[in-house]
């Protein structure tokens, strides 16, 4: 039997996936702060979540997959001070432009997206957990996690226990600190003039949450208290995700996550990416170039998640190549009608076979996505070379296969081979296609050009070839 394995960032090992229940896998994963447009790195994390989503479904299990929104901490606050609007009013437009640019890239949608501003009361009620249990303290109105208190401190993040047991005097405020701040961290911060009218009761005095007991809260409500996967890029493994496992389980007495996933860095033209240098990219600065979304989606993707990522506008443009290839394939594929037999239809069929099983041992083997599309591409060329010989029954089983790859990677224009499915468009296609044949006989150029570029307005491309115009869908 072939299983899941992935590396689990807590164990810094390659482990075979057990789920906690075989019916349902329940995995978070750490979705936008929403101060902003997000950009390419960010979507880097997204796309894998959506790639590690994916592969469990195609192994046959359903998951519950849930994405916060970070609508309050120090970043939000600030910009909808500076805006002189209301936090609600300037983080609903970056929720709103998160969600348009998922969809845009074919990301499916989590199961629950909860917002942080929703479920004070759950963070409220974790902390008097903490405070019960002798892991808090509080100084000047705000709440700390005394990490001296959690001896597994530091484990996700490899961190040494020296180096916490120096640190665990000092405190953080902040949402947000890196590494050579091992200490304290705030769970419940006091009410400042700077938080403006940003603000809850609680029984620790008015305030607001820490960053790290947000995704404590969420996680916990909707998943329960012991769940399977938590994803996230590396830059999250310390602190925030450290500190979510030394909140739940502080809490709650019982082990919180089963595997942590972390993707990689991604850096732009090798170098890290910053305004200054003119290599920050959201995703409406690609689109504005003229860049798919589908290229974009697979240069996010086509290299493993445990690599860092240098992310180039080159490196979009031979992506599009590669999927311009599948889809001028299946393309062809669609237009065989033959229904003979013969020996190169059962070779063809044979390597299928492989091209499957071999497909499965790379994207179930720690999401291995550069060798599973290894295979596609060989299945391609040996398909290509072989073509006038592919009878329909054959055929539909590449396409199959095709759609199979394409349910994980979605990148590429698969559809049904029936064509009375889509017969409205269908006519009105081809009429628009013979008043441009029409116009080219009458020497009417102008008028040939100008529907040659309506149809491609609405995702239609044609071709001029020996048998006829062909026309496929962008």
């Amino acid at each position: 039997m072939r299983y899941i394995v992935f590396y689990n960032s807590l164990t810094r090992e390659k482990e075979v996936f057990k789920p906690i229940n075989s019916e349902e896998i329940g995995m978070y994963s750490c979705g936008p702060t929403v101060y902003n447009y997000a950009h390419i790195g960010n979507f880097r994390a997204y796309i894998f979540s959506d790639l590690l989503r994916r592969v469990l479904e195609d192994y046959g299990y359903n998951v519950k997959l849930i994405m916060n929104l970070t609508d309050v901490d120090d970043k939000t606050i600030k910009n909808s001070k500076a805006n002189n609007i209301s936090l609600n009013d300037y983080t609903q437009k970056y929720k709103d432009a998160f969600f348009e640019d998922i969809q845009t890239l074919g990301i499916k949608k989590a199961s629950v997206n909860p917002a942080a501003t929703d479920h004070i009361k759950e963070m409220i009620d974790i902390i008097e957990l903490l405070k019960k249990n002798g892991h808090t303290y509080e100084s000047d109105g705000s709440v700390y996690f005394k990490i001296n208190t959690f001896p597994k401190y530091g484990e996700l993040a490899n961190l040494d226990k020296q180096e916490l047991l120096d640190g665990a005097s000092g405190r953080v405020l902040n949402d947000e600190y890196d590494k050579e701040n091992a200490s304290d961290f705030v769970l419940w911060k006091a009410y400042t003039e700077e938080d403006g009218d940003v603000c809850w009761d609680s029984p620790f005095g008015k305030g607001r949450p820490g960053w790290h007991i947000e995704c404590s809260a969420m996680s916990c409500k909707y998943l329960g208290k012991h769940f399977d996967i938590h994803t996230g890029g590396v830059d999250n493994k310390f602190p925030h995700h450290e500190n979510e496992i030394a909140q739940n389980e502080a809490a709650f007495n019982e082990k919180f996550v089963n595997y942590w996933l972390h993707c990689e860095h991604l850096i732009v033209d090798g170098e890290k990416m910053s305004k200054s240098k003119g290599n920050f990219y959201t995703l409406r600065d690609l689109l504005d170039k003229g860049l798919s979304p589908e290229a974009i989606r697979y240069s996010l993707i086509n290299s493993h998640y445990r690599k860092q990522l240098n992310f180039t506008i080159e490196g979009i443009k031979q992506s599009q190549s590669a999927i311009d290839r599948v889809n001028d394939l299946i393309f062809r594929l669609q237009d065989i009608n033959k229904t003979d037999s013969n020996e190169i239809n059962e070779n063809l069929l044979k390597e299928l076979d492989t091209s499957n099983e071999k497909f499965s041992d790379s994207i179930y083997n720690d999401l291995n996505i550069s060798e599973a599309l290894g295979t596609l591409f060989t299945l391609v060329k040996s398909v290509n070379t072989s073509f006038e010989s592919i009878n329909t029954d054959t055929r539909d089983k590449i396409l199959k296969f095709i759609e199979r790859v394409n349910n994980i990677i979605n990148c590429f224009k698969i559809g049904s081979t029936d064509k009375e499915e889509n017969n409205a468009d269908e006519e009105k296609i081809n009429k628009m296609i013979e008043e441009r044949t029409l116009a080219k006989k009458e020497k009417n150029y102008q008028k040939a050009d100008e529907i040659r570029n309506e149809l491609l307005s609405i995702g239609i491309e044609i071709m001029d070839t020996p048998q006829g115009v062909k026309w496929k869908r962008k």
